[in-house]
């Protein structure tokens, strides 16, 4: 009957492909319990670089199930422990954020609802402030909804990714004047991420502080809507000049974005102001026309009640929509339109509030 000794020598020659070392060399094989017929392990494995860790995982099902009376092999995923200690605090401690090397200033982009533009807004502020001859960043921070690589159109680039574990390192792809990465880059278009609260912190501290930024003056961050993980895990890990919160003119929206704003408030995060998205629609053969399809004012209350600016009012336009489909943002292929003179207008608001010009 095979024992977790066995289970455990069995997977002693499972190398990691990058670094040439064993998984029990690196740590990464945290666990390792059997009751045949089933073997349930754990891996601590780091969160880049998605197809070796699905060799990783292939390899030790593999060695598992050839052991006598084992046809079940449950493997849990989690973080190395020193990927978990950037900006975290242990029990009486004081959370220290850590400055990313070369990027002077991080800005969030938040919603309290999915479905309002965050990500929309976060691209076309990023490609506005590289428009404005900023070095700009962006870091598509929504793990389980990662939109920005189709956004600037380039869905089918992978990133190059060096080294292994905590000396792991990945180059952002260029497009559009940004530097950009996403976890959208490092999975198959429809794979899942179905990761918990620990794995999604740690893939956001790697791509905060093993991603080869270079000189930034701005680093955007795309947040997934909400008030959970990755709103935490940004604000415990570095230090921000601030963050923009969007939402859409209607109730249900401004509900979710006062939770939103409120959270960032009790962290101390300068709420920088709010951005309405969808403020109008604008028909195509009727420029001059505006429809408030989803209500009006709301920005502007949700601004007066939190005592913070109300940044910009974006329309709907068809173009906004086609350009984000198409991997052209508004901003760089239809630099007239009111929705990138919205954006551009919008990053001339926002590069003083950061580079401490005002």
């Amino acid at each position: 009957m095979t024992t977790a000794e066995q289970a455990t020598q069995a997977l002693s020659d499972l190398r990691d492909a990058g670094s040439d070392r064993s998984l029990l060399d690196l740590g990464w094989l945290d666990q390792v319990r059997v009751v045949p017929p089933r073997a349930v392990i754990r891996l601590n494995l780091p969160g880049f670089a998605q197809n070796q860790r699905d060799q990783i995982v292939s390899g030790a099902r593999q060695r598992l199930l050839q052991l006598e009376g084992i046809d079940d092999v449950q493997i849990e995923l989690g973080q190395p422990p020193s990927q978990g200690g950037i900006g975290q605090a242990g029990h009486g401690q004081v959370a220290e954020r850590q400055s990313i090397p070369g990027v002077r200033h991080v800005i969030a982009v938040s919603s309290g609802k999915g479905g309002v533009g965050k990500s929309t807004v976060a691209v076309n502020l990023a490609c506005s402030l590289a428009v404005r001859g900023l070095k700009v960043g962006l870091l598509d921070a929504d793990i389980y909804g990662p939109n920005a690589p189709t956004m600037l159109g380039v869905a089918d680039r992978t990133p190059e990714v060096s080294g292994s574990g905590d000396n792991q390192c990945m180059q952002p792809i260029e497009t559009c004047g940004v530097a950009m990465v996403s976890m959208g880059l490092l999975i198959e278009e429809n794979q899942p991420v179905i990761w918990r609260g620990p794995m999604l912190n740690g893939i956001i501290r790697q791509f905060l502080y093993q991603v080869q930024w270079g000189e930034r003056d701005v680093l955007v961050v795309d947040l997934p809507p909400g008030t959970g993980d990755a709103q935490l895990s940004l604000a415990q890990a570095v230090p921000m000049a601030g963050v923009v919160i969007v939402t859409t003119p209607q109730q249900v929206a401004l509900q979710d974005a006062r939770r939103g704003l409120a959270m960032f408030r009790q962290m101390s995060i300068p709420v920088l102001g709010v951005v309405e998205n969808m403020s109008a629609f604008i028909p195509p053969d009727q420029p001059d026309r505006r429809y408030a399809l989803f209500g009006s004012g709301g920005g502007q209350t949700l601004a007066d009640a939190f005592d913070v600016p109300l940044l910009a009012q974006v329309p709907m336009e068809m173009p906004v929509q086609e350009g984000g489909d198409q991997g052209r943002p508004i901003t760089l292929s239809k630099p007239d339109s009111v929705s990138a003179k919205t954006f551009l207008a919008l990053a001339d608001r926002l590069s003083p509030m950061v580079t401490n010009e005002a």
